[in-house]
This record gives structure tokens, C-alpha cells and sequence, in this order.
């Protein structure tokens, strides 16, 4: 048994051999050897500096999955696509490996006969041995897998599952998708009693992060959107799994949510997702915004978001995990809403991006200083 280092932090990533969760541990291990910038951090600027957050290096990384390929194969495969880049599987491989020999089988997986209770115990036992072999004083888990749909009433999703487990482990729970996870009605009294901080949910990465900026501009100039409508073509895991339609209205949901807060009012149009396979890890995001200005004059923004989903959710991933872990060492408990900035649907009222920021930065003052 290794005893607990308090120098050191686990990061348990459900989905950990997919595109975000490669790119995230890809990516700590280059930032920490000071191969590359932490671009896209917003636990790397100034503000957090005096937060007391883990840091890069000091993150130790495992989770499950029901994919086999290996982590530093699936980073190779990143680097063919463009997400990563060509020399840094190769620079990075050792932490890839090491990484990688800490994730397990994920489940249900078809055949499997594990009733609720079974699958729970056997993941929150995969936590606890995580966390008694590695020493790490702390383990937050984050959940990066595939969208899955909305579950059928009183049913328990995989996502919820392991999110039963995380607080069972006494771990820290970050839900990145849109998927159920804590919002389980049988967990909600099983959160509030676990004293553990946890946040959500679905990541905000690309076009919704663009409408809680350009939403806010049209309310406070007094321009009357009358209609916002919005296509996404993606591929990789994600398009496939949100070529479901039930996937995608839980994906949908979540960013006309934000239109709605920030515009004050629901307006005409839908957000259409399409998966195109050829595209990889890559998405285009289009917008178009037909709103009145002064007298009744009619014009109309287009916007396009064509960016890397992985490269755009890594950092954020990291960001949360270091978050969480200091709410833990702190002693906060509960939803921290104040990590709105980073969702489409918060645990906290507001989608404005500006009003989320502000709220971070006040959770930063918090987590800074000792208890």
C-alpha cells in the first residue's frame, strides 16, 4: 500500500482512451515538461495564480473505458489527424503508457450481466485501488465519455453509474457531457449528503461559448432577435454518437438553454447536427441571427466556428479537475456554481459568459490561502 502524497493528484477520466481524454493527458505532460504553452487555460493566467491549485505535474492520470486501443496508439492517431502535434506522441509516451496502465474495463458492455449495485461497487472499487496504489491524496473524477441519450424513466445510464461510484470513492465529480451522470434523480440525495464539490454539466467549447458572448450584446443593445438558427457538422466518436437522435436533443438542449437566458425570451429556430465522419476531431459550427434594429430594420450576423473539438476541451478538462481538487482540499461541498463558465448548463442560474467569469473569479478568491 503507498501511502497518500498530498503533493499529488489523480484526474479518473470516464472515456479515458477517447479523443479528449488523450489530448488532456497529452497535453499535461507537454505543459509540464515545458514543451508547449498553456494556451486555452484559464487555471494558467494571472488570476489563479495564488489559488493553491495541483499543479500540471503533479496529476496523475487513470480511468475507464470500453475501448482497448491503447493511450500512446490513440495519441499517434490524434497526431495523423492534426489535433496533436506529429513529434509529440513520441515526446510524451512514457506519461501516456503510465497513464494508461491505470485505466479499466468500462461498462455495461453488451453480455454484460452486472446488475446496478454490481457495476457501482466495481467501479468505485477500480477508484479506491487507484487510489491506494498511485498515493495520490485526492481523485477527481471527470466524465469525457460519448453523449449518450436521455435515459428511460427510473433507468440508470452508464453515466450515472460511474458518477454513483465517485461519491461511493469519496471523489470529486466533473460531468463535461450532456449525458445524466449526477442529475439522476436517485443520486440527488446521495450528492447533497457526500459533502463532496461537484460541477456540470456538458462542456462549453465552441458554438455555445460564442452565443453566451453574442447573446448578451444583442439584450443589452436592445436588438430584437427574431430568430436564431444553427448547423454543426463534426465527426469522430462524437458525430457518430450524436448522429442518435436522442443524443443530439440532449446535446441541443443545453445551447438553446443559453439563447433563452441571455436573450430573456425563446426565438424561432433550431441547431441542426450532422455527423460527417471525414471530418475527424474537427467541427463547423454556422449561425445565422436575423434580428431588427432601429425602425424596424432588418439585418442578419453569420457566424462560423470551425475549430478541433479535442484541442478545444482539453484545457477545460484540466482547468476543472485543478478546480475541484483545491474545492476538495478547501472543504467546499455541493454544486459549485460559480464553474458555470465552463457549461451550457450550469449548476447555477446565468449563461452570460462576462457574469460566469466574474463568478470564477470570486471562487478563485475562495480557493486561495489555506483553511
Amino acid at each position: 500500500m503507498t501511502s497518500a502524497d498530498e503533493t499529488r493528484t489523480g484526474v479518473w477520466l470516464v472515456g479515458a482512451r477517447g479523443s479528449v481524454a488523450t489530448t488532456a493527458v497529452s497535453g499535461c505532460a507537454a505543459l509540464a515538461a515545458g514543451l508547449l504553452p498553456p494556451t486555452g487555460m484559464v487555471t494558467e493566467t494571472p488570476p489563479f495564480a495564488d489559488c493553491g491549485l495541483p499543479a500540471l505535474a503533479s496529476l496523475v492520470f487513470g480511468g475507464h473505458d470500453t475501448a482497448t486501443t491503447p493511450l500512446p496508439k490513440r495519441a499517434e492517431e490524434l497526431a495523423a489527424q492534426g489535433v496533436l502535434p506529429p513529434w509529440l506522441p513520441t515526446a510524451v509516451q512514457g506519461e501516456l503508457a503510465a497513464a494508461d496502465e491505470h485505466i479499466r474495463p468500462g461498462g455495461p458492455v453488451p453480455g454484460d450481466r452486472r446488475a446496478t449495485e454490481e457495476l457501482i461497487a466495481d467501479f468505485a472499487t477500480d477508484l479506491r485501488t487507484f487510489a491506494r496504489t498511485t498515493g495520490v491524496a485526492r481523485t477527481v473524477v471527470v466524465n469525457v465519455a460519448s453523449t449518450e441519450p436521455d435515459p428511460a424513466h427510473g433507468a440508470w445510464p452508464a453515466s450515472s453509474l460511474y458518477a454513483a461510484a465517485a461519491l461511493r470513492a469519496g471523489c470529486p465529480y466533473v460531468n463535461f457531457t450532456p449525458s445524466t451522470g449526477l442529475s439522476h434523480p436517485q443520486l440527488a440525495g446521495a450528492a447533497r449528503a457526500s459533502g463532496l464539490p461537484y460541477a456540470g454539466r456538458d462542456g462549453k467549447t465552441g458554438q455555445t461559448l460564442l452565443r453566451s458572448v453574442l447573446g448578451p450584446m444583442f439584450a443589452q443593445r436592445a436588438l430584437a432577435v427574431r430568430a436564431w438558427s444553427g448547423t454543426n457538422l463534426l465527426g469522430g466518436g462524437d458525430g457518430a454518437a450524436l448522429a442518435d437522435p436522442a443524443a443530439a436533443a440532449a446535446k441541443n438542449a443545453g445551447k438553446e438553454r443559453v439563447l433563452t437566458d441571455t436573450l430573456g425570451t425563446r426565438v424561432e429556430g433550431e441547431v441542426h447536427i450532422d455527423d460527417v465522419p471525414a471530418l475527424g476531431d474537427w467541427k463547423t459550427a454556422w449561425d445565422h441571427v436575423a434580428f431588427d434594429g432601429f425602425l424596424g430594420t432588418r439585418m442578419v450576423l453569420q457566424t462560423i466556428w470551425q475549430g478541433c473539438d479535442s484541442a478545444l476541451a482539453a484545457p477545460l478538462v484540466l482547468d476543472l479537475a485543478r478546480l475541484l481538487a483545491r474545492a476538495h482540499e478547501r472543504g467546499l461541498s455541493g454544486p459549485l456554481g460559480e464553474l458555470g463558465f465552463y457549461f451550457k448548463d450550469p449548476d447555477a442560474e446565468g449563461s452570460a459568459l462576462a457574469e460566469q467569469y466574474t463568478r470564477l473569479l470570486t471562487l478563485a478568491g475562495r480557493l486561495g490561502g489555506t483553511r
